[in-house]
């Protein structure tokens, strides 16, 4: 699929997006199928220039199989009409397509079976910006253990499979509901994101010889920084 996107019109990414829905829908490749009741794949505009990447679906997330439901989604949505934006108008995803047992961590071969999920959302989709959600989304797709109380709000440029984005760090709403404070570093953080949006996406990479390396491949020292967080 890399390298013939560029040749491809909306409508036929959005056909594409939908055929990987249907790849995950049916997945096993590894054993959070035998507990999950729903693939939570993603929702939104299929069309966006901001997508939001968190960790995985949580019990009602999997229930329902929409990401960010319950309060959590409330507070993000309730921050994205402070600037102007809807649910409909971003996309939203985790880094898990399927609910961890008692939503615990992710495991490394979780992430490594699921990765190219997100890998596809992100090509497909070309956002501009990607707002990770919490400590775990931020130091997987940055590949470095920094903890997201020292990098929220700032934007830099990553590559994450095969595109380069805006990487912009914020904190996860779920850790912000009972913290008046942390609304407020949200809210501050939230308020950047029309400014970074209209910068436009970043120079693509050329052909595949060409790339530098991934920013990050999701399952990589993981293990190293799950008690970091």
């Amino acid at each position: 699929m890399p390298g013939d996107l560029v040749h491809l019109s909306p409508s036929e990414r959005r056909e594409r997006l939908k055929a990987v829905y249907e790849q995950a829908r049916v997945c096993r490749d590894c054993g959070l199928a035998e507990t999950r009741t729903t693939v939570v794949f993603g929702s939104g505009n299929a069309d966006a220039a901001l997508m939001f990447v968190g960790e995985a679906p949580g019990r009602t997330e999997d229930e329902r199989g929409v990401p960010f439901v319950g309060q959590a989604g409330q507070l993000l949505e309730q921050l994205l009409e402070e600037i102007g934006l809807t649910r409909a108008d971003v996309f939203i995803a985790n880094t898990l397509k399927c609910r961890p047992p008692g939503n615990r961590d992710p495991h490394p071969h979780e992430l490594q079976a699921c990765q190219h999920y997100l890998f596809a959302q992100i090509e497909l989709i070309e956002p501009t910006v990607v707002a990770t959600l919490g400590n775990f989304a931020t130091k997987l797709l940055r590949g470095d253990p920094t903890g997201i109380t020292r990098i929220h709000g700032q934007a830099e440029e990553r590559l994450i499979g095969p595109r380069r984005v805006r990487l912009y760090p914020l904190l996860h709403p779920a850790a912000a509901l009972y913290t008046r404070s942390m609304v407020d570093v949200l809210r501050e953080d939230f308020a950047r994101l029309p400014a970074l949006l209209a910068l436009g996406p970043p120079v693509q990479p050329g052909p595949p010889a060409q790339r530098d390396p991934p920013a990050a491949d999701l399952a990589a020292d993981v293990e190293g920084q799950l008690d970091l967080f």
